[in-house]
């Protein structure tokens, strides 16, 4: 009996849901080469492919994960995260969701896809965001900015906040060792876990002056 208990304990023990990653993040990331590392999922919802996001602006991501103000920051025109782009749903989007969902008498997901990229470096950032196009429907993103970053490997973490599912991934070249801004992937990380469900995603329409999520306390920094 005593070693049932056990067995049954340890299959627990070895299911990590979605939003507990930062549990495995915080000590060793999982990188794999760009064309073998998991992408978006649709299920059987096909017309959420045709759905477009667009790149966000560094407020906007700061807002979303309810990042706190940098006021004590010495350099106050230097942002948080300089290394990471993220692409946030359209309004078309947000108003196809609930259209989508309405017309289908309920069966019809609501939910949003948020991606988040953290590269290596700034520099690396830059070069990719030149060959990224600034809006795609979701569809494309596996093929054009997985896919397409050849020579490069990542780690992928998801987590489901309501209706937003974000997808967060690390990029580094293939041949690197360790990830130089893990600091900030860490940050990232675990401020999307701390954040609270998304309820209604049509206030994502008031971005950057994002009004139904508050600022947290300061996030501490993962080692």
């Amino acid at each position: 009996m005593a070693e049932k208990e056990k067995k049954n304990k340890n299959k627990k023990q070895k299911y990590l849901h979605p939003n507990d990653q930062t549990a495995k993040a915080a000590s060793d990331f999982s990188f794999k080469p760009s064309s073998e590392v998991k992408g978006l999922r649709f299920g059987g919802q096909f017309i959420v492919k045709s759905f477009t996001i667009r790149r966000a602006r560094p407020l906007e991501l700061l807002k979303l994960l309810s990042f706190p103000p940098m006021n004590n920051r010495s350099n106050s025109n230097k942002l948080p995260f300089p290394s990471t782009t993220a692409f946030l749903p359209t309004n078309f989007t947000i108003l196809a969701h609930h259209a989508w969902h309405t017309l289908t008498l309920g069966l019809g997901t609501k939910k949003s896809k948020v991606l988040i990229f953290v590269f290596e470096s700034e520099t690396m950032k830059q070069a990719v965001d030149r060959i990224w196009p600034p809006e795609l429907p979701l569809g494309e993103v596996n093929k054009k900015l997985i896919r397409g970053l050849s020579g490069c490997e990542m780690a992928r973490f998801k987590f489901r906040k309501g209706c937003i599912t974000f997808y967060v991934y690390a990029v580094r070249r293939v041949g690197n060792v360790g990830f130089s801004c893990a600091d900030d992937l860490r940050t990232i990380l675990q401020s999307v876990v701390n954040l609270k469900d998304f309820l209604d995603h049509t206030a994502m329409l008031a971005m950057p002056n994002q009004r139904s999520i508050n600022y947290s306390n300061p996030v501490a920094m993962a080692h």
